[in-house]
């Protein structure tokens, strides 16, 4: 079977390095959610400064995600997938030095659009790099990471709740850590077997923006789109606001809904590592069917409970069993399966963009609708939920099945500039 043959170590370096992209983007929101309550005491922030602070962060990814990819089709991905860190880490120094809040601000738009520019030039370099048989696991690898740089802010707000400025500073400070780390060793990374000023020069075809609009770009971008948005709007709620909607809504303490939070933490690391074992076999797809179905069950139960504490906790139970095998591991994956290679960056940076955008919007509103009907804010997150369930069945029923079929036919345009050296056709 496709998803038990082994993958050559550099494939699996390149993959954890093209996920230090999900581990930072994951790690920068979830960070200044935990620090917020902190930097609005340190620096006698006004709620208006408060809140375009949080909304900037999503604001940014998304622009960053709709620029970063183009760029990186134009200009070579070896050259963004490079640069883009180290302008995170710019960003993330910015923050954690910050004297005041208008610095704060500064810091968060570079290191927000940084990493919205890295998301899908990574996923797009650990694509290109990868086998068809070998891309779906490297692809979900970086899932893995996304979900470890959750776990490792949360649990650094955890530990150091009590120290202040000190414990906001250590938190964004291992980001700026991480990203300059990731950057010396992706500018050692052996991508080619060319000389690296080869890489960056793109024939005009392969980066035109007519790729872009042509039926098959278009059609999975759009279905990937869908998908990801709609699962996504539910998915970015419960991420920034799930223990604030305990808290308001299902009246759980703060100590409760935060240990709620972190208590599921290590299952989805858990069941993430999961997917990624049987994501290049015909288990991923069939096990988004079930997945997908207890998903839609979870955000029933929660609205039929209008979010009660113990319709809240049986929804935490099934939604973290199911979202790693029906949620943006899937994206990714599916992405780089039917978009074509020479756009993966822009194509992809196009849906991230948006969705991002749209999250950024629904999170803007998303305060007022629970207070005024968390009912009506679970029922649309249902509805939402059950829209990404049929797109899902639509990628894996027309899509991937035509992608595979392109790839057996020699249609599917590979990028051999970012291979990894010594790794010719024949050995993928």
């Amino acid at each position: 079977m496709a998803g038990t043959r082994p993958i050559p170590p550099p494939l699996w370096k390149a993959a954890a390095l093209s996920g230090m992209a999900s581990y930072l983007d994951a790690g920068l929101i979830v960070s200044i959610s935990v620090n917020l309550a902190i930097y609005r005491d340190s620096y006698d922030m006004g709620v208006w400064m408060a809140g375009a602070i949080s909304a900037i962060v999503t604001g940014c990814i998304a622009v960053g995600s709709l620029v970063g990819g183009r760029l990186a089709d134009l200009f070579g991905r070896r050259r963004v997938y490079n640069w883009d860190i180290f302008c995170f880490a710019i960003g993330a120094l910015v923050i954690t030095l910050a004297p005041d809040d208008v610095t704060l601000l500064i810091g968060v738009l570079i290191a927000g659009l940084a990493a919205g520019a890295d998301l899908p030039t990574s996923l797009a370099v650990v694509s290109d790099a990868a086998p068809p048989w070998a891309r779906g696991r490297l692809v979900a690898f970086t899932q893995v990471m996304w979900m470890l740089g959750i776990a490792v802010a949360i649990f650094l707000g955890f530990v150091l709740s009590t120290t202040g400025m000190t414990g906001a500073r250590l938190i964004t400070g291992q980001l700026a850590v991480a990203a300059l780390v990731t950057w010396a060793l992706r500018s050692r990374l052996k991508l080619s077997d060319e000389p690296p000023e080869a890489d960056t020069e793109a024939a005009p075809e392969a980066i035109s923006l007519k790729g872009v609009w042509t039926r098959a770009a278009l059609l999975p971008m759009a279905a990937t789109f869908v998908f990801y948005v709609t699962w996504g709007l539910g998915a970015n709620t419960f991420g920034q606001f799930g223990t604030y909607l305990l808290v308001t809504v299902s009246d759980a303490s703060q100590s409760l809904a935060t240990g709620i939070n972190l208590a599921f933490i290590p299952i989805g690391v858990l069941l993430t590592f999961a997917f990624v074992r049987v994501a290049d076999s015909p288990w991923r797809d069939r096990l988004f069917h079930v997945a997908a179905v207890v998903q839609i069950l979870a955000f029933v139960i929660a609205s039929l409970t209008a979010g009660a504490l113990a319709g809240m906790l049986v929804f935490f139970v099934l939604y973290q069993l199911s979202n790693p095998f029906a949620g943006e591991a899937n994206y990714k994956v599916w992405s780089q399966l039917t978009l074509p290679a020479d756009t993966r960056g822009t194509t992809q940076g196009l849906t991230y963009a948006l969705s991002r955008g749209v999250f950024a919007v629904a999170a803007f509103f998303t305060p007022a609708l629970a207070d005024r009907s968390p009912s009506v804010l679970l029922w649309t997150i249902t509805a939402c939920m059950t829209a990404a369930a049929f797109a899902g069945v639509f990628i894996i029923r027309v899509l991937v099945p035509r992608s595979a079929s392109a790839v057996r036919d020699g249609a599917d345009p590979r990028v051999p500039s970012t291979w990894p050296a010594g790794l010719s056709d024949k050995e993928h």
